[in-house]
């Protein structure tokens, strides 16, 4: 096997293990934090947002269907992680916002990790640090593109 088809297959392997890694980090978070594995990204999805989103946009950005992203809003809400506001340019639609006192829950659950994570960091140069970034961006695109393929039965 060739040096670059040695390097492609441990970058499939160890991103497979980094997936399930994460899966396990994201549900030993929500259990923490005392919310379903679901809602916890649901949330972390708000906080990059730059603004309040619809329903809808947070249908979108999960995947859920707007029936379900419904639900999912409204258990957020009586968790206390987030608010609703009406949207001014169309009062009967509501927009969805990151509560602040949620901003700071996540935050302090997220301190000891986080700092975990920037350890990792540190040890790369700015130039390897943008190649990190830029294959998280394109493979994320990626697998948001198969997703939506695959729940469309192709």
């Amino acid at each position: 096997m060739s040096n670059r088809a040695e390097t492609l297959k441990r970058i499939i392997d160890e991103s497979q293990r980094h997936y399930a890694a994460y899966a396990l980090f994201n549900q030993a978070m929500a259990d923490h934090l005392g919310i379903h594995p679901t809602d916890l990204q649901c949330v972390a999805l708000l906080d990059l947002e730059a603004g309040p989103v619809s329903t809808g946009e947070i249908a979108r950005l999960t995947g859920l269907t707007p029936g379900s992203a419904t639900r999912l809003v409204d258990r957020l809400e009586k968790a206390g992680l987030v608010v609703r506001h009406t949207d001014p340019a169309d009062r009967r639609r509501a927009l969805v916002a990151l509560a602040p006192s949620a901003q700071a829950r996540i935050g302090d659950a997220w301190e000891t990790p986080g700092k975990a994570f920037a350890e990792v960091m540190e040890s790369y140069s700015d130039a390897e640090l943008a190649v990190i970034a830029d294959y998280l961006r394109r493979a994320g695109a990626v697998g948001r593109a198969q997703a939506e393929r695959l729940s469309k039965g192709a």
